[in-house]
């Protein structure tokens, strides 16, 4: 099944063009990682697939609903109340965990699901806790986000998505702002997420990480992707001179 579906996408900020023309679909299931340079317009896609951004131009889909059509001048969204029942198909998980610092933990988690969602409060609270545990936070509910790591802030940002009951996850750098201890236990969530066959689209510079997790690696660069495939050949064996490039640097850089 297709769960998400993006065509022809146009971005602009002012007189800076930081998307041209992108078509990507994500299917049920399938694990994507988005790799490329730093203003090549992965943050971008992003916020325009979460509907944080508008796009100038093209059309974008989740599940067969239609978010937004091109009308051949621009991108036509459809109303609030269809855009809000949209809203609860996906979750995204920024780089700074954008957590309630006045809310414990379990209550970030628990918040949208009952006041959002309009959801049974006790079925909520049980399945927020069971969260929790699964991403090793059992013991921290009452805790608040000012008490924790950043890994552990992290996971609880994770947590809080996945209560929403979203059919596809997307995660914009989830490890940029974590040393090397934290950033594996974020990793050890993801590869979890993946192996239950949660349909996610993580941008990430960890290339390790998408090559071992990612069913599907798409490279961008100046606003278009340059090249996608398996990680096995996109990684291992790219055929384009920019994904050679980036890739080469990564590699210098450790």
């Amino acid at each position: 099944m297709n769960i998400l579906n993006i065509e022809h996408i146009r971005k602009s900020f002012g007189d800076v063009k930081v998307l041209s023309d992108i078509s990507l679909k994500i299917n049920e299931g399938e694990v994507v990682a988005i790799l490329g340079p730093s203003g090549s317009g992965k943050s971008t896609l992003l916020r325009c697939a979460t509907l944080l951004e508008k796009m100038d131009g093209g059309t974008l889909s989740y599940c067969d609903k239609i978010v937004a059509k091109d009308d051949g001048k621009k991108s036509v969204y459809v109303s609030g109340k269809k855009l809000r029942e949209i809203k609860s198909m996906f979750g995204l998980v920024f780089q700074n965990f954008n957590l309630f610092p006045h809310y414990s933990v379990l209550k970030n988690v628990i918040d949208a699901p009952i006041n959002v969602q309009g959801r049974n409060k006790a079925k909520v609270i049980e399945e927020g806790k069971q969260l929790l545990a699964k991403v090793g936070l059992e013991d921290k509910e009452d805790a608040y986000p000012g008490q924790l790591s950043g890994g552990q802030q992290q996971r609880v940002a994770i947590a809080r998505a996945l209560a929403m009951n979203p059919k596809i996850m997307f995660f914009d750098e989830p490890t940029s702002a974590l040393d090397p201890e934290l950033t594996a236990e974020i990793l050890k969530v993801l590869k979890q997420l993946a192996s239950e066959k949660m349909t996610m689209v993580i941008v990430t510079h960890e290339i390790e990480f998408a090559r071992k997790v990612a069913d599907r690696v798409i490279f961008m660069d100046g606003g278009v992707i340059v090249e996608e495939g398996r990680p096995e050949d996109v990684i291992d064996n790219p055929s384009n001179d920019r994904t050679k490039a980036f890739l080469q640097k990564l590699e210098g850089e450790k």
